[in-house]
């Protein structure tokens, strides 16, 4: 049994880091799930703390994950209608059976806030181009901590491996 918690852990956390640039998964719990996995097991015993910890973690990264691309959009002199649009666009995004359409739908959200709020090209243009570089920060925030929790499980794998595999 152990070995196959070790397994769908494993596969866990692989998929969480292909979550961090696809968003039709939810990554980070995904890779968190094959944390607690691997705490499942009898040899590695049961740690609330590091759990909790990388459970917050995930948490945060989760939330910021939805934030930053509309704090992009007003960094880059977007209004509150960029903003509204980029969020609007990331949802669209989603949902629509366009390519790229989680690219593509806050960028056009942000663009379409901006000219409904100032009519002014250039500024909704910067504008979506903020929210573009916050969706790639905060995929790359993503990415990271989801490469960091692969080291944890492997980690946590190697250090108990004599008891895991015997």
């Amino acid at each position: 049994m152990d070995i196959f918690l070790i397994l769908i852990g494993f596969i866990c956390v692989i998929v969480g880091i292909f979550g961090s640039f696809l968003p039709v998964l939810p990554g980070l719990p995904i890779s968190w799930i094959g944390l607690l996995l691997i705490h499942l097991t009898h040899p590695v015993p049961v740690d609330y703390t590091y759990l909790g910890i990388t459970l917050a973690v995930a948490i945060i990264v989760l939330i910021l994950d939805y934030l930053i691309p509309a704090i992009g959009t007003k960094k880059f002199g977007g209004s509150k209608y960029g903003v509204i649009g980029t969020t609007l666009g990331l949802i669209v995004g989603l949902i629509a059976p366009i390519p790229l359409g989680f690219i593509i739908g806050p960028f056009l959200g942000a663009y379409i806030g901006e000219m409904l709020y100032k009519s002014d090209s250039k500024v909704a243009t910067k504008a979506a181009f903020g929210s573009l570089v916050g969706f790639l920060t905060s995929s790359l925030m993503k990415f990271i901590v989801s490469i960091i929790f692969l080291w944890l499980f492997v980690a946590k794998v190697w250090e108990f491996k004599e008891m895991l595999f015997s």
